[in-house]
């Protein structure tokens, strides 16, 4: 369900405290909120895709070593304090039910992040994360591009520091790998270096900073020299992440120095992030165990959970996969032509 693109409208700064009437201005946006939503059930229900429902409120609110979940307490009918988390991503538990059913399956689901706040970022937001058996990555790659390209319109006016731009998406959407990215805007070989900190600072030309690792420096180069310029014309998916950075993913068999996985930029901002699903219950408990080393080193005084055997105990039983995590307010905000998330949400938090 594309939409127009003169639905665009541009809004006046933000006001610093609550504001009813700023709801109000930004009605514009936030009918195009609904309609996106309703948009996107149409297309994944289309192809087949259930809608379903996971808790929020979980034992084990995921694993990223940077990310920080939200802890609350339950008790039980007799007092029993038990310590939950709310989730990070629903990932877990929409595995599970991909295992059990064998189902293409997707949710709406609202996840929390504890310490960000910025213009992309709210502690509080929307995931729309959707799984499809059998299929592989480049499949899913498809699939996304179809989607984005039902619920937007085929150009988008971008606001920027001087003056606009236009992101087209008429035509097929740039795959780019991260090696590939690494050479043509940061003029160096990415994947000989990897585990190699000096090598990686020597190849781009920087220093390495006080206790910067290799993996510090990646993203500190990702972010600052291939990020800002990609997806600019038109969205653009960057694949193949080195081997350390596969997470849930599977390691290309092509190639294992790399992994199965890709993030979707479109106008330099970060839409999705996507694997091809690891289903071994081994492999994927030896990387939560060295996840969970290095977040205990790296964030002493954060709080710990267990891990999720449930998930592990699933993995065998799960098809071949690939899944996908799109933050919706993300894509609300490029539909609008809006910098700020709060501007697509009805109420800021």
């Amino acid at each position: 369900m594309s939409c127009p693109a003169s639905t665009q409208t541009t809004l006046a700064p933000s006001p610093t405290g609550p504001d009813p009437e700023h709801i109000r201005d930004r009605l514009p946006f936030l009918r195009r909120r609904g309609l996106m939503q309703r948009g996107i059930r149409a297309f994944l229900e289309a192809r087949g895709h259930i809608e379903v429902e996971t808790p929020y409120a979980v034992p084990t609110p995921g694993e990223e070593v940077h990310l920080h979940p939200f802890h609350t307490v339950r008790e039980t009918p007799q007092g029993v304090p038990e310590t939950l988390f709310l989730h990070t991503s629903p990932e877990f538990a929409m595995k599970r039910i991909v295992a059990a059913t064998g189902l293409p399956v997707f949710q709406f689901a609202r996840v929390w992040r504890n310490g960000e706040r910025s213009g992309l970022h709210a502690p509080e937001f929307t995931m729309l994360e959707w799984y499809h058996p059998h299929a592989s990555l480049s499949a899913l790659m498809d699939e996304t591009e179809a989607l984005l390209k039902a619920v937007l319109p085929p150009a988008l006016h971008q606001p920027t520091l001087n003056g606009a731009t236009t992101l087209d998406l008429t035509g097929p959407f740039e795959r780019l790998s991260m090696q590939e990215a690494f050479y043509r805007h940061a003029g160096l070989d990415l994947l000989p270096t990897e585990g190699n900190v000096q090598a990686l600072a020597q190849a781009a030309q920087c220093t390495v900073r006080t206790g910067e690792t290799w993996e510090d420096l990646f993203f500190r180069l990702l972010l600052e020299r291939i990020e800002p310029v990609i997806g600019r014309a038109r969205p653009t998916f960057l694949t193949h992440w080195p081997a350390s950075q596969a997470a849930l993913a599977k390691q290309d068999p092509q190639d294992p120095r790399v992994a199965l996985r890709f993030e979707l930029y479109a106008n330099g901002m970060e839409l999705a992030n996507a694997f091809e699903e690891l289903t071994d219950p081994t492999e994927q408990r030896a990387r939560f165990e060295a996840d969970r080393t290095s977040r205990q080193a790296q964030y002493p005084t954060r709080p710990t959970w267990p891990i999720d055997e449930k998930l592990l105990e699933a993995l065998p039983h799960m098809p071949p996969c690939s899944g996908i995590a799109l933050g919706f307010d993300r894509l609300v905000m490029l539909a609008c032509g809006t910098p700020r998330i709060n501007d697509v949400l009805w109420i800021g938090v």
